[in-house]
């Protein structure tokens, strides 16, 4: 029940906020801070129960596993279970959930309850998203994602804050729709093969079809989890989003919500539709190769921090993108630690922007400079964090970003080349975010430096960057087993069979 508990403690975490912020304003935040902390300690216990040593067994894959029939008429049942690769994603999913309460402690001031229900409920979804094995079921919790995040940027954003929302809603949505029509084209082809309707993954996930049929169904699939990643060029909601979401969003959003769509690619994608994903392998791996490039270009281009910083996470699920479609397991564990590594050093950056945006109350780079005299802990950190971004040995991403280009090349060598490129044009615009806010003359402004609570955010962020650059040997332990039985699945012959679950 663990599982089904998670959701449960964030969903009625989330209706307590709503309903407590009727008679106070602090009450709500005291709430979901507590959900997301208890939630948080039951994914890492379970992770360091599990993996005691880190030390896994390939068998094993799926380690629980939580299933009761729900529409049997129709075959949908709630079923929910976890591997190394969600595990991880649900752990990293809770701490930066606990993150995005902390920095909107004193940012929100105005409809609070309402406010850490929204938050509350897009982590309860993009929890059920990594968790659910059931097809119907994971569009509910991809459905429940999406919408408190459309009220979290349309209400607390800012200025343009009704646009963005907008348009994320639309982009989102549309394409989530065509996920729904390929989820039923999948249901309607089983069960003509077999005479027996379901939405269970492991029963889906041996259909046979035409291969033409394949490409048709495996496109609504990734079109959605496209536009949620971004890939080039569905990308255009993405700055939108960030420049006028609040730092609790923009921390979600490319935190976690990105990583459903790269989640989506290895989880459905691939295991459904092994052949047509090769068929679209090299021009999937050219459009991640233009997101870096265009991404990067795009970044240094920008004169708004919170759009500078949005354009670096086009440029970084580029990579991600090029490690799925390499096909091999180091590239697909580069993909893993890319997906948790940019969650972290991202997430700061945006947490960094709303810190100087609440003191500067502009976020126009134009009017920023010599900030290291006035903050100089912001200062270091932002450093750290830029360097972070850029790749910098010692560091988690530089990590991910070696293992997908180690990996690449060995899959196609001019797309490593020119994948290899974006590193040099990350370095551009990582410096100029330096230079730009912290370096060069003052500009008059009078900026405190970070306070203990957001000292005690930003030193969790800086611990975890650089745990994952030292000793990244329990990440990719745990997500091995997966990422293993990922690769098997793409040899001629090979499906994947009945798997095995583990219920502790």
């Amino acid at each position: 029940m663990i599982l089904v508990l998670l959701i449960v403690i964030l969903m009625a975490g989330g209706i307590l906020a709503l309903i407590g912020g009727k008679w106070s304003h602090s009450f709500p935040r005291g709430v979901a801070l507590a959900s997301c902390t208890v939630a948080f300690l039951m994914m890492l216990s379970l992770w360091l129960g599990r993996y005691k040593g880190f030390n896994i067994d390939a068998d094993s894959n799926w380690l629980i596993e939580y299933h009761k029939e729900w529409i049997p008429s129709f075959g949908i049942s709630f079923h929910l279970a976890v591997d190394g690769l969600s595990l991880l994603l649900l752990v990293l999913t809770c701490f930066i959930g606990i993150l995005a309460v902390l920095c909107s402690w004193e940012e929100i001031r105005e409809r609070t309850g309402f406010y850490y229900f929204n938050l509350l409920w897009i982590l309860a979804g993009v929890a059920g998203v990594f968790m659910a094995m059931d097809l119907f079921l994971f569009y509910f919790f991809w459905e429940v994602m999406l919408i408190p995040m459309y009220f979290l940027i349309g209400i607390w954003g800012s200025e343009n804050r009704v646009y963005a929302s907008y348009k994320f809603f639309i982009f989102t949505q549309a394409s989530g729709l065509l996920m729904f029509l390929a989820i039923l084209g999948l249901y309607f082809v089983h069960g003509n093969n077999t005479g027996f309707y379901t939405f269970n993954y492991f029963e889906l996930i041996n259909t046979e079809m035409p291969p033409q049929t394949a490409i048709w169904l495996m496109m609504g699939f990734m079109i959605a989890f496209a536009v949620k990643l971004p890939v080039i060029p569905f990308h255009t909601w993405l700055p939108d989003a960030h420049g006028e979401a609040p730092t609790a969003g923009s921390l979600i959003l490319a935190g976690l919500l990105l990583k459903t769509g790269a989640y989506g690619m290895l989880r459905f994608v691939i295991p459904i539709f092994p052949g047509a994903a090769a068929e679209i392998a090299l021009p999937a791996m050219a459009l991640g190769v233009a997101g870096i490039l265009y991404g990067a270009v795009m970044a240094y281009s920008q004169t708004d921090l919170k759009r500078l910083v949005a354009f670096t996470s086009v440029s970084h699920m580029g990579f991600v993108i090029v490690g799925i479609f390499a096909f091999n397991e180091l590239a697909l564990q580069g993909v893993v630690m890319q997906l948790v590594t940019h969650a972290i050093s991202t997430g700061a950056l945006f947490i960094m922007a709303g810190m100087i945006k609440e003191r500067l109350h502009t976020r126009d780079l134009g009017q920023m400079g010599g900030l290291w005299t006035q903050m100089p802990r912001m200062g270091a950190l932002g450093i750290v964090f830029a360097m972070a971004s850029l790749g910098l040995p010692g560091l988690g991403s530089f990590i991910a970003e070696f293992l997908i280009l180690l990996g690449t090349f060995n899959a196609q060598v001019w797309i490593t080349v020119i994948a290899a490129s974006g590193l040099v044009l990350s370095a551009v615009y990582s410096l100029r975010i330096v230079q730009k806010i912290f370096l060069g003359p003052p500009r008059g402004q009078l900026a405190a430096d970070l306070s203990g609570r957001e000292m005690m955010i930003m030193a969790a962020l800086t611990i975890s960057i650089v745990w994952l650059g030292l000793f990244p040997q329990p990440i990719i332990n745990t997500a091995r087993p997966a990422i293993v039985q990922l690769v098997q699945m793409l040899e001629p012959g090979n499906s994947l069979q009945s798997h095995q679950s583990y219920v502790k």
